[in-house]
């Protein structure tokens, strides 16, 4: 199934897509958040004959949702309203970290991983998202 997953920041949203096999999780693009997030994502949902959408939601360590998770819900909710796919929300904890040490690793300049950090951290997202249904459907299997 190709599954989109959404990274969703103040200034900037993360995307990235994966394979139809649900093997790959790859960095996608960035959108400029703002007026004309939604209908960008909107676009990228059909080009790409996106199935699912998941959308990173970042709960704080004590369970506590603030501005940054309204905002995630908000986007979910106006998402909603241009499309009929199923859109779920997944724990993001650490990923925008894990994506800028990755890319620091790789040796990206810092004024060059601004422009790709959000994709990464949206395929961290889904990649964690991937492994859960793999493992949510052996776990099937064996029952």
């Amino acid at each position: 199934m190709k599954i989109l997953a959404l990274d969703v920041g103040q200034k900037r949203i993360g995307v990235a897509t994966c394979d139809k096999l649900e093997i790959a999780a790859t960095p996608y693009s960035v959108v400029k958040a703002g007026k004309t997030a939604i209908d960008e994502v909107v676009k990228i949902l059909e080009k790409e004959e996106v199935e699912y959408i998941v959308i990173g939601l970042p709960v704080s360590f004590d369970g506590k949702e603030r501005e940054s998770c309204e905002r995630a819900r908000f986007f979910k909710n106006e998402l909603e309203k241009k499309t009929n796919l199923p859109i779920e929300f997944v724990d993001e904890k650490f990923t925008s970290k894990i994506a800028e040490n990755s890319l620091i690793e790789a040796g990206m300049r810092r004024e060059n991983r601004k422009n790709v950090i959000d994709a990464v951290a949206a395929s961290i997202i889904l990649r964690g998202f991937l492994d859960q249904r793999r493992i949510q459907k052996e776990l099937r299997k064996e029952n």
